[in-house]
């Protein structure tokens, strides 16, 4: 069941999710989201369980009603120089900066929440797992940073041809894993992650 937040007293949640963490290239992509209880969205849900037009109508209702939102991400060579986790929990912090309102509290899908101490003073922080599927405000989040970061790897496409990025969005399809074998990674692609690897080291060994 759908739990949403409501109290007396004057408080602002921000819900922080993130889209992309396990795709093969491309970055991870962080929302932030402060509802506005005046304005209510529904149908919000766990974006992964949305179907592609619905988070898209379902976006736009969170950029126009929302007391604030902001987005931030983290691009490959962070990913492959500090780990996804670290970059992920950079990514949420650079989306908590770019809200136009400071929370009062903040919701965070998982287990692990980015610090915040020197960021947000007197900010509360909760982990929740399964957040985006549970809590209003976090899947509001989950549903920006996934139609933000889908819409950047389709631009990309353009860029990098061969790869099929606008279908895929990066993630480990066996379309890509064959692409791999074929053409070189791109600069989207993320060189700590295993299969990408691979690749880079046969392209070295072939003739």
């Amino acid at each position: 069941m759908m739990r949403t937040v409501a109290s007396a007293r004057r408080v602002r949640i921000a819900g922080v999710d993130e889209a992309g963490r396990g795709p093969l290239a491309g970055p991870v992509v962080a929302a932030a989201v402060i509802l506005n209880a005046r304005r209510p969205i529904a149908g919000l849900a766990d974006s992964k369980t949305l179907a592609p037009e619905e988070r898209q109508r379902l976006a736009g209702l969170i950029r126009v009603r929302a007391l604030a939102w902001g987005v931030g991400w983290s691009d490959t060579e962070e990913i492959d120089s500090l780990n996804i986790l670290q970059a992920t929990l950079l990514a949420m912090r650079r989306a908590l900066l770019c809200l136009p309102l400071a929370p009062t509290h903040v919701q965070v899908d998982g287990d692990r929440p980015p610090q915040l101490a020197d960021l947000l003073c007197g900010c509360t922080v909760e982990a929740v797992v399964r957040g985006d599927a549970t809590v209003e405000v976090i899947s509001a989040a989950s549903i920006l940073a996934k139609v933000c970061r889908d819409g950047l790897m389709e631009r990309m496409d353009a860029h990098y041809p061969g790869f099929d990025l606008a279908a895929h969005k990066g993630y480990a399809t066996p379309g890509h894993l064959a692409a791999l074998k074929v053409h070189a990674p791109t600069p989207l692609h993320r060189r700590s992650f295993e299969p990408v690897r691979e690749a880079l080291a046969a392209l070295l060994l072939a003739p």
